[in-house]
């Protein structure tokens, strides 16, 4: 057989055009004074707000680093968790994330099954033989899969996650067929509350109503509640309507980066495994112990366990591959722990505070 022309078709053309070396001069214009806010405003600047929550999609997009000390693993991959009202933007996120990355899959989750996300077991029509197809988590491998709807798919296939989530592999045991396969990927998941909109006059639990298990697995877990506020409201729908009319971004302060470049930056720095110096161990340790008794004293409505901490240890290291270097500041785990306390605001009812 001979191949006269091979197409990727995972992403549209136009997307892979720039697929070449990021260019001195192109870091040079990304790495000017405040480029981490730089970075942030260019994830989707159609859509209003939501400024830390773009900072923690970057991070997601450029990961963490994995650690296999003896033998196990501890993955790199950020997991993020958007939960909000209806009509604040999380699908609009998720599908922009999903131009964005190079490697993503897209699926809803009343349209996907355990089988569909893991793999499934099928016979060859031609040998007769069962043979394994891939999901949309093995399929994603080593990037991103975003999962719209979450709280729509059924309990049985959302346990099909639980492995992927923290050992990063799907093991099956199927009509004669045991394997394990690679699913290194960070998942973006979007849900809304169980009532449809948030009501607070309901714990935290009742309106979220994911098992503890699942919610433990997500690094970053943040609530987006539309609540009428009269100055927001005129600047949302300023904002809106600007970008109806002239089908672009109102004009910002920032310009935003193309998305090839940004494309580029983030393969550059996914290059990078920075370390963490011992230096500050001492900090990380007391930093926690402090956020555990925090929760203690305050009865928490999150779970701040010791995968909070490694969490801490991801965000640090994907900011400090953000700024291109070998080793974590500690401006890396005040920044990582900053967004942590955010998305633990968001949840605990106090108001949307922007970090501004």
């Amino acid at each position: 057989v001979t191949l006269q022309r091979i197409v990727k078709m995972n992403k549209m053309e136009e997307d892979e055009l720039g697929s070449e070396d990021i260019t001195e001069a192109e870091i040079k214009q990304i790495a000017e004074e405040d480029f981490y806010n730089k970075l942030a405003s260019s994830i989707a600047p159609e859509i209003y707000g939501h400024e830390d929550i773009k900072k923690a999609l970057l991070l997601l997009l450029v990961g963490g680093v994995d650690r296999n000390p003896n033998g196990m693993k501890i993955r790199g991959c950020i997991n993020i968790c958007l939960m909000g009202d209806p009509g604040v933007a999380k699908s609009q996120l998720l599908s922009y994330i999903n131009r964005l990355a190079l490697r993503s899959q897209y699926t809803t989750g009343r349209g996907t099954s355990g089988v569909g996300l893991t793999a499934a077991v099928m016979k060859d029509p031609l040998t007769g033989e069962m043979t394994l197809e891939g999901g949309a988590l093995v399929l994603s491998d080593q990037g991103i899969c975003c999962i719209d709807e979450f709280d729509k798919m059924a309990d049985s296939d959302r346990t099909a996650i639980h492995e992927v989530m923290e050992q990063q592999t799907i093991s099956i045991a199927k009509a004669g067929i045991m394997t394990s396969l690679n699913a290194r990927v960070s998942i973006l998941a979007a849900a809304n509350p169980a009532y449809g909109r948030y009501n607070p006059k309901k714990t935290v639990e009742q309106n979220i109503q994911l098992p503890a298990a699942l919610l433990s697995r997500f690094d970053l877990l943040w609530l987006i509640q539309d609540r009428p506020d009269r100055e927001n409201d005129l600047r949302l729908a300023q904002h809106i309507t600007f970008v109806h009319q002239h089908s672009d971004q109102p004009p910002m302060l920032i310009k935003p980066l193309d998305m090839k470049i940004m494309r580029r930056y983030i393969a550059l720095c996914k290059k990078k495994i920075p370390m963490i110096p011992e230096s500050l161990t001492e900090y990380l340790v007391s930093a926690y112990v402090e956020m555990r008794k925090e929760a203690r004293n305050n009865r928490d409505t999150t779970f701040t366990s010791a995968r909070t901490l490694l969490a801490v240890l991801r965000l640090a290291t994907a900011l400090a591959r953000l700024r291109l270097v070998d080793m974590v500041e500690k401006e890396d785990v005040n920044e990582a722990m900053r967004l942590m306390e955010m998305s633990k605001d968001s949840l605990n009812h106090m108001d949307d505070r922007t970090g501004r």
